[in-house]
């Protein structure tokens, strides 16, 4: 198996422009990926995130399609010829910048597409004709109705992170825009875990495909190093930037789960002197596009995302990655910790587990196979109680107990442990010298705070007076009754109406004269 990219049989443009991008040797998945998606086969792929799968479908695309590269103006002369389906809009964009690296030296044309932006300029650019295209699914269904692109001369499919894209219910789109293909294609499917639901995928749509894995699925990657905190979720802040501090991390992913979260979290450490930015589904797509611009080149120290971020982008030399909240789904820890570590570099994850995560840590140590070790955490005194910085991640205020005080002025030792006991020692040592001053001043009372002086009408009990009446002008007046006459104010009169129908009036019954009785009875009494 050949393991440099110089002994594959690239074309002399497409090995330039790979030279001039630093690379040499091939990782496991493209060396194992590219010889047979040279060959027009079927590839259904499974690796570690971070091991250059871009690479391992985008090259051998190009170098099947030079035998179509043409210098031609006309679109007709430009069809869409490769698809590549991605399910978020950064992993788009940042497949699309590699595609555009590896085909600068021919005369491929590629462009992108994905929602959160004006469909003008994309229809200017698919009209003008590419033979790559970059796509999210709901995007490209709207340039497709909409008549901007065809897709009937397709001959590659790419369907990359197929697990998230099934995750986030991208699967009635898929559907639809492969109807819209050609039966005889080549169809690539990569994904970091091999699911039932990716298997059925693979089963509808793939035609004896070659599986390629390179580590057991749902493995981490072996280049990072994992530690797991017992933290509460008040000190969850406290403990990030005490281990900041420590491991002297000077840039780091900071995952957390909710959008809310995300924009505190990063609200706070700003506050705590840190470069930081936030990365979640409600920033609009140019607001996610500079974040990510920022924390690339070093402006940006601190990138806390929510799990928009942790599928597939390609950040070199991120030393670091912190899980502010365990994920709900253990999967998704897979993909959050292989921002760090990529392409053979070393990396640390560092996750919080706060008591009430008993489950996602179960499931965790399922998703693995191995028994988590939680550490504890041992905070220098020089450091901030960063739990009286109001709201930080759930919505609820953090504070120190309230009772310190109390019980330091009753004279009862507070139970405290770790770095609490530190802090309620330096306010009683405090409080100590603060006496001790005091006495040598000449006053033997300890101190005690000032009250505000009372009134001592608000101390007197309730006494009725003889000139107020028995019982209260309101409750006489309720039990008087209604005295108005007529109709109250408030109630409003009817309107006339004309009727509708007039009313029929019945004629008059006419009573008929007596009739003479003309009996026989009445015949002989006369």
């Amino acid at each position: 198996m050949t393991t440099s990219f110089s002994q594959l049989s690239l074309a002399p443009t497409l090995a330039r422009a790979v030279a001039e991008m630093g690379y040499e040797h091939m990782t496991p998945i493209q060396a194992q990926a590219i010889p047979v998606v040279l060959e027009g086969r079927d590839v259904m792929g499974a690796a570690q995130t971070g091991t250059g799968k871009t690479a391992a479908f985008s090259l051998p695309l190009i170098q099947r399609m030079l035998k179509h590269e043409n210098a031609s103006t006309s679109p007709a002369r430009h069809p869409v010829r490769a698809l590549v389906l991605l399910p978020t809009r950064e992993l788009a964009d940042q497949v699309a910048q590699q595609v555009k690296a590896y085909a600068k030296y021919t005369q491929i044309r590629s462009a992108v597409v994905f929602g959160g932006m004006d469909m003008k300029p994309q229809t200017v650019e698919l009209k003008a004709g590419v033979e790559i295209l970059v796509a999210t699914p709901g995007r490209l269904l709207d340039h497709i109705e909409a008549k901007n692109c065809v897709l009937n001369q397709v001959e590659y499919v790419v369907l990359d992170e197929a697990d998230r894209m099934l995750d986030i219910g991208f699967l009635p789109d898929l559907e639809r825009i492969l109807s819209f293909l050609p039966k005889t294609r080549t169809t690539l499917l990569f994904s970091a875990t091999f699911s039932p639901e990716i298997k059925r995928l693979s089963g509808s749509y793939l035609q004896n495909p070659v599986t390629i894995e390179v580590a057991r699925p749902n493995q981490t990657a072996s280049t990072v190093t994992q530690h797991f905190y017992n933290t509460p979720t008040d000190e969850k802040l406290h403990a990030l930037v005490t281990l900041l501090k420590q491991k002297d991390i000077k840039q780091a992913f900071v995952f957390v789960n909710s959008k809310l979260g995300c924009a505190r979290l990063a609200r706070s450490l700003e506050k705590a002197g840190y470069k930081a930015t936030a990365l979640h589904g409600d920033k609009s797509q140019d607001e996610r596009l500079k974040a990510l611009d920022a924390f690339k080149s070093g402006t940006v120290d601190l990138l806390v995302a929510t799990d928009v971020a942790a599928r597939g982008l390609d950040i070199k030399d991120v030393p670091a990655v912190f899980n502010f909240d365990l994920p709900f789904n253990a999967e998704d820890y897979v993909h959050r910790i292989g921002r760090t570590g990529r392409a053979g570099a070393t990396g640390i994850a560092i996750s919080f587990v706060a008591p009430a995560d008993v489950r996602l840590v179960a499931d965790l140590e399922k998703l693995l196979k191995t028994k988590l070790d939680v550490e504890g955490i041992e905070y220098p005194e020089y450091l901030p109680d960063s739990r009286k910085q109001g709201r930080i991640n759930d919505g609820r205020r953090m504070y120190a107990d309230r009772d310190t005080s109390s019980e330091t002025m009753s004279g009862e030792a507070p139970r405290r442990t770790g770095n609490n006991a530190n802090r309620s020692q330096n306010g009683r040592d405090r409080m100590e010298s603060f006496e001790s001053r005091s006495d040598k001043s000449g006053s033997s009372a300890a101190y005690v705070p000032k009250v505000a002086p009372r009134d001592p009408f608000f101390d007197k009990p309730y006494e009725m007076t003889s000139d107020m009446p028995a019982t209260p002008a309101w409750e006489a007046a309720a039990k008087a009754g209604p005295t108005r006459v007529g109709k109250s104010a408030n109630i409003r009169p009817k309107k006339r109406m004309a009727a509708l129908f007039k009313s029929v009036v019945l004629p008059e019954k006419i009573e008929e004269p007596a009739q003479p009785n003309t009996s026989p009875e009445s015949v002989q009494s006369e």
